[in-house]
């Protein structure tokens, strides 16, 4: 303290900095709020893919594994050769709250075999199909998983600010306000007292005869 001056325009400083700060925490606990809302909601998502993959991914493996006995490993495997890798799809991105998160937009449908139907059968049909459900899922996945990464990172960032607002700005300044405050009371009071022994001498003098 001993670097500030007790004047009444520094505390009237240090309140106006006090009062921001404050303002600032409030700002910054009400978007980590939000963006802990809208993580929560994007991991309840991550979880229900999740789960669904996995039940996709059992029941696609049973048809390939069926179509292998049926089939033939080397037939399998050639017609796997006719699938594409991978599909069309663009990448948007929406605020939540200055956080710029993906949204994968694609175009969902039926895909159709690219294989002939010749030297094929149900379960290979299911196998194709499933795979490409699949496909789709990893998809929102990804969209969903990115989404959760970069708001656990903004808010680790608002939560650190607001912590340095709460734990050192906002104290700091407490303290200051209230030492420039007990000063010029200290002030105002001694002012008070000299004045009230200069009136008393005063009235005094006027007393003598």
């Amino acid at each position: 303290m001993e670097n500030i001056a007790p004047t009444k325009s520094n505390l009237m400083s240090a309140k106006a900095t006090l009062e921001f700060s404050k303002k600032g925490y409030e700002l910054l606990d009400q978007k980590r709020n939000v963006l802990i809302r809208e993580m929560m909601g994007y991991v309840d998502k991550a979880k229900d893919i999740q789960e669904l993959i996995n039940k996709k991914f059992e029941e696609a493996y049973e048809a390939l594994r069926m179509a292998n006995i049926t089939m033939g490993v080397s037939t399998v495997e050639e017609i796997s050769h006719t699938v594409p890798e991978n599909g069309q799809f663009n990448l948007l991105f929406k605020s939540v709250m200055g956080v710029e998160v993906p949204i994968v937009r694609y175009d969902k449908k039926q895909k159709e075999p690219t294989y002939s139907f010749y030297q094929t059968n149900t379960a290979m049909d299911i196998a194709f199909i499933k795979f490409s459900e699949i496909k789709y899922l990893i998809m929102e996945y990804a969209e969903v998983e990115n989404a959760v990464f970069k708001l656990a990172m903004e808010i680790k960032k608002t939560q650190k600010r607001a912590n340095a607002l709460q734990n050192i700005q906002i104290p700091k300044y407490e303290e200051i306000v209230k030492y420039i405050q007990d000063v010029l009371d200290e002030k105002d009071r001694e002012d008070f007292f000299r004045l009230k022994v200069v009136k008393k001498k005063s009235q005094r003098k006027k007393a003598k005869p």
